[in-house]
Parts: structure tokens; sequence; C-alpha cells
């Protein structure tokens, strides 16, 4: 295992892969930790991959205030009203946006509309090359990316560098040559006949973001839709609106034409998102976010049938069978409930562990826990900051004083950190639980926060049945060195993503998207051109030289 060479990190420890789990290997304290291996770009883990140098950053405070309007039609738009995006980790204003009505909404839909046929007149090799373009254009501002990333959503410098801004540069590159794939087919038919298919885009589509992952979030939807031919308006997240910004003059400056992307601002999360998701012009809608949400943005899009797809909540269950490779289990259940301070739809907060295992791994999982270095995002050598709201704060909080109520057990964390410098900020220590029952709050609602459970489970039949016993669906993972296992749970796990000693790995050539209220349809991939961002036309050309009347 080789340490990432170019970031400027503090020494990494090495990792010793010659034990695992079964053989003659300490029971005690784990050996010692391996490499923090970064995120690769398009979401999978690999050994060794080099990182963005922080060389060129700005000293950690020095932010600039920045004032951005709206990006209509080509052109930047100031309302004469603006709201304030502050940075959660001090409360700093970071910027001033403006703020979208109904008639810039309006402005911004009915441009989308009109580049449409021209935008989707054009061959897939010319809107390939302009999404090739956008992705070069991050690549020139990576660490602007980055940094205004961590700035707007309190996450580590160090996660944004390595992970957020790769794996949206890959998103564009991806979706730039893929997009051929989705020409039709020819049918075979009775008769003399030409039958075939032809995929075509919807028209306008309406994509509303959330603040946890803000430009890879939006990258998965623009990509994709703009391959194909249709044309977008964006809605990012209030709080998190720069990066969606930023990407605008990218896209601007790579050549997008006018009207083809559109973002609007606002400092409520329902304003906007309601008249988007019910104007008549947008017809398809692509929204990613809280299940509650996501009913509403069903009913409004159901107000003039657009289709819509969904990516909502999650309640992953983690599951480390008795012959797990150790080391990596235990590594990448940290990295499935710490990531980002939990905050993302796919935290694996339900760590499953077999009995005869179950122990080694709660005493080794908690003892790494308590080892985070917690501190300010833009310090290279933080691992874990802080949450992204106050409403987060309270709702972490909530949850871990109703599950001690309720009978669970306080192994590490449980509180907000008040102390300076986490004053500032929304900071809650990394927190793990065990005794705790299925049937808990804690276990059952989405609390995207820092919040682990450790629970034992006997034999396969066994975990299954707690990882199916959830409203959830969207990912799972599964740890054993037994090939045979892995697929027979896998395969029983109700779940749109299973990874199996592996986790949070989501490449842009592989489709994912939640079961039950999870949502559905599928982001990335081949599936999502075909699923999300084209509708089948069929047409049947009649070759023979006979015909016949029907009424003689």
């Amino acid at each position: 295992m080789r340490k990432p060479p170019s970031l400027r990190f503090p020494p990494l420890r090495e990792g010793n892969r010659a034990g695992r789990a079964g053989s003659t290997a300490s029971q005690g304290e784990p050996r010692s930790a391996p490499a923090r291996f970064p995120l690769q770009a398009g979401g999978t883990l690999r050994r060794g991959s080099k990182q963005q140098s922080l060389r060129n950053l700005p000293p950690q405070g020095d932010a600039t205030m920045q004032t951005y309007r709206l990006y209509i039609d080509g052109e930047w738009i100031d309302t004469g009203t603006r709201y304030e995006v502050r940075n959660p980790a001090n409360g700093e204003v970071i910027a001033e946006c403006a703020v979208a009505g109904e008639a810039e909404l309006n402005a911004a839909v009915d441009a989308a509309a009109r580049a449409f046929p021209d935008w989707a007149a054009r061959s897939y090799e010319e809107r390939g090359e302009l999404l090739r373009a956008v992705a070069q254009g991050i690549k020139a501002r990576y660490e602007e990316f980055a940094l205004a990333e961590t700035q707007e959503t309190g996450r580590c410098l160090r996660e944004t560098l390595a992970h957020d801004i790769p794996a949206a540069i890959a998103v564009f590159e991806y979706f730039a040559g893929i997009a051929p794939a989705t020409l039709g087919e020819t049918i075979p038919v009775p008769g003399m006949y030409l039958n075939y298919t032809r995929r075509e885009p919807y028209g306008v589509v309406g994509a509303i973001t959330p603040w946890n992952f803000p430009l890879w979030l939006a990258a998965i939807k623009i990509a994709p839709a703009l391959a194909v031919g249709n044309t977008m308006v964006l809605k990012p997240a209030p709080t998190t609106p720069i990066t969606a910004l930023m990407l605008a003059e990218v896209m601007h400056q790579a050549g997008i034409p006018a009207g083809v992307f559109n973002v609007l601002t606002d400092p409520t999360p329902a304003t906007i998102g309601d008249l988007l998701t019910r104007h008549p012009k947008v017809r398809k809608v692509s929204f990613t976010g809280s299940t509650a949400v996501g009913v509403r943005v069903m009913q409004n899009a159901a107000t003039h049938i657009a289709p819509v797809s969904l990516e909502l909540g999650g309640k992953s269950p983690f599951l480390v069978f008795a012959d797990a490779d150790f080391d990596r289990a235990l590594a990448h259940a940290l990295l499935a409930n710490y990531f980002a301070q939990g905050q993302m739809c796919t935290a694996a907060t339900r760590i499953f562990v077999e009995r005869p295992l179950y122990e080694r791994f709660r005493d080794a999982f908690v003892a790494r826990a308590q080892r985070l270095q917690i501190g300010d995002p833009l310090d290279p050598t933080t691992e874990f900051a802080t949450l992204h709201k106050r409403e987060q704060l309270e709702k972490t909080e909530f949850y871990v004083r109703a599950a001690l109520e309720e009978g669970a057990k306080l192994l590490a964390g449980g509180r907000r950190l008040t102390e300076p410098p986490f004053d500032k900020g929304f900071y809650f220590a990394p927190t793990v639980l065990e005794e705790v029952q299925p049937t808990m709050r804690v276990a059952c609602d989405e609390i995207f926060g820092p919040v682990a459970m450790l629970m034992p489970f006997e034999g396969e039949a066994e975990a299954v049945r707690l990882a199916n016993n959830t409203d959830y669906g969207l990912a799972a993972g599964v740890w054993t060195q037994d090939i045979g296992k892995a697929l027979r749970v896998a395969h029983q796990i109700e779940a749109g993503k299973v990874w199996v000693n592996c986790y949070n790995m989501i490449p842009p050539q592989a489709p994912y998207g939640g079961y039950k209220l999870s949502g559905f349809g599928r982001e990335l991939g081949l599936h999502c051109l075909l699923d999300l961002y084209t509708q089948v036309k069929n047409v049947q050309v009649d070759l023979s030289p006979d015909y016949f009347e029907w009424f003689g």
C-alpha cells in the first residue's frame, strides 16, 4: 500500500495485508491502520492514487466574499434582491446570491424551451465535444472548485479535492462519449416492413440538487441530460449554490449555447422548486433529496404528467461476516459512516457484524472513531469537520437522545462540540451506538449525521432479514471472503446498489439508484441515458408493393 504522494497530509500509517480474519493475527487491537486512500474519480477507492496539491490554495480563512447572479439564456441576471451564503464551519458570509422569483423561473424555462430544437438537432459528437470542454474547464479551476465546495458545504478539503471534483470531471468525460449508444434498434416484424426505434430527448429538464455533494450531484444530472439533447434548468440547494454557478461560468466559456443550461438560486428550499416542477414546459423532472420532498415533487410533476426520477433517502446496512478481511471491512465501515460527517444517502449507519467477530470489530471501530482528527475543513490534516447546518445538528442530537432513552448504549461521541474553535460551527462528535433494537427510531429513520450503530447477527438468513428491515433500499455492503455467500446475500438484499468487499464506489459507468422509499430511476451509466433522459419512438415503414382496402 502506497501513501498518496502529493497532497500535504500528515504521515499516514501503512497497513499490513498479510493477516486476515480467521488467521493467526492478534484478536485484540487491530493492526496499524492502512493509509486512507482517496476516492477515485467517479467514486471508487483506489490505492496509491495522486491527490491534487494544496500549494496554490489561499491561506485558511482567507475567503473573499463573492456576489453571484442568476444564469439565464446565456446571460447573468441580477434581480436586485440577494441572500447570504455562509460557511458552516464558522458562520462567515462567503457569497451573496440573487433571489429568483416566478418571472425569472419562467424566463429560464422559456429560454431552455427555445434552445431545445437546435441543441437536440446537433450531432452526438458535437454535443460530446462541448461536454469534454466543460470537463477541461473544471480541471482548469480544480482547486478553486474544491475550495468553494469545502466552504459552502463545511466538508473536509481533503474530501473535495480527492473525490468531489475528479468525480464531477469523470462524469462529464464519460457522458461526452457514451451518448451514441442510445441510437435505436431495428426490430424484425412479420411482413415487408422496416421497423425501428429512435431514442429522443424529452425537452426541458427541471433538476433539483441537494447540499451534500453539490458539484457531483449536479454533474450526474447535467451531463447525461445534455449529452442526449435535452436542455436544463437547475435549482441547486439554497445553502450550496456556489459550485453550480461556477459550473455555469465554465459551461458558458466552453461554448454551451445560450438557454441550454440555466441556474436559478433561491434562499427557500421550496419556492422555485415548486414552480419548476409544476411548470407545463418542463417535460422531465430529476430530483435528489429527502423522501418527503420527493413525494411533493411527484405531486407537482403529476399536474402536467411529467416523468420523474427520484434519488432519495437511505438507511443502508453494512454486513460483516466472520470470514471478512477485518482491516479492509473496518476501514470501509469508517468511510461508510464518517465520510462527509455521515451526510450521505448511502451512509451505512446500520453495521451488522457476525457474532464471532462482533466484539473485536466493535472495539476496533470505536477506537478508530475516537481517533478521527476533528477540525477546520480547510486544514489538510482534518478528517472530520462540521455538519452542514443547524437543523442537521439538532436532528442528530434528537436521534441520539431518543436512542439512549429507548435503551441504546453509547460507545463514543454522542455530543455537540461547543468548545473553541468548534463553537462557531455545527460540530458533532463521531458517534457509535450499540444495543440498538430494529424498532428504535434511530434504526429506522435517516439521520444524515455521524451516528453509527453496531449490532450482532447469526448467519446468512438473519443478516438478510436485518438488512431488509427498513423502508429504504438505496445501498448495502457485504463483507466476506466466500464469493458464493457474497452473491447469495447480495441477491437477496432489497437495494439498488450492493457493494461486496468495498463501499461508496460510484463509477459513472454503472447505474445508481434505489428501491422502496429510496426512489426510482437509475442515474449514471447507459441506463441513465436510456431510462431517464430519452423517450422511445417507434417507426414502421411499409415496403410492400401491395395494400389492402379495409372498407370495400
